[in-house]
């Protein structure tokens, strides 16, 4: 992480949160997010509930962007101070998920511009016409039995070094369309280019990932 990195630690967040004695694991999520919104600041054990129910989102996000970040938990820590001072301004509670990853997101890509990288920069200056169909990375079976389900792990295995594999743009495009489900103007708000490269990127990302994957979306 850079040196404007925010110092702090899980132990940190609950230390500055004022104490509940609401039985926090038996509100429902909407609740839940509701009580982090009263007061000024959430309460502590209302802040390390909602900590407990979505950081392995966070977690998971910020693998698939930066799988070759040694320091991903800096990040995930920031993820967390950011919501603890803004949850406030979430408008509708409800969206908690998409709004969460937004933060994750924009605090990764922050970083990223922040680092100081020497790798050739990728040319996109002859994109390819090719058709923005979804791709499909479901294996069908009625009653999946033990090769089925060894073949299904080892296709996702594989997925997942696929998408690692991919160069960092076009990593960070696929997941948050795929995997975060988010719309392309979103992405292209995010990540600061126009609609048109968010489309070109997530094509050419879909077609490395197909061609990689080949012999699996066959069986």
């Amino acid at each position: 992480m850079s040196s404007e990195s925010l110092p702090v630690s899980w132990s940190a967040v609950e230390a500055i949160a004022p104490h509940s004695t609401l039985p926090v694991n038996r509100l429902s999520n909407y609740d839940l997010i509701l009580q982090c919104q009263v007061g000024l600041r959430p309460g502590k054990s209302l802040f390390a509930e909602l900590m407990r129910r979505y950081n392995p989102h966070v977690e998971k996000l910020l693998y698939h962007l930066a799988p070759d970040w040694s320091d991903r938990a800096d990040l995930s820590q920031e993820v967390w101070i950011r919501v603890y001072r803004n949850i406030k301004r979430l408008q509708e509670p409800v969206k908690f998920r998409g709004w969460l990853s937004r933060i994750a997101t924009n605090l990764f890509y922050d970083e990223l511009r922040k680092r100081k990288r020497h790798s050739q920069p990728l040319s996109l200056d002859a994109p390819r016409q090719l058709e923005d169909g979804e791709l499909d990375w479901e294996i069908a079976a009625d009653a999946p039995g033990p090769a089925d389900e060894l073949a299904t792990q080892e296709f996702y295995e594989q997925l997942r070094r696929a998408i690692a594999d991919l160069p960092e743009v076009f990593r960070t495009t696929i997941v948050l369309r795929e995997i975060e489900g988010m719309a392309y103007e979103e992405i292209a708000e995010i990540t600061g280019v126009s609609l048109g490269t968010v489309k070109s990127r997530i094509a050419r990302a879909r077609q490395r990932l197909q061609e990689q994957l080949q012999r699996y979306i066959e069986t």
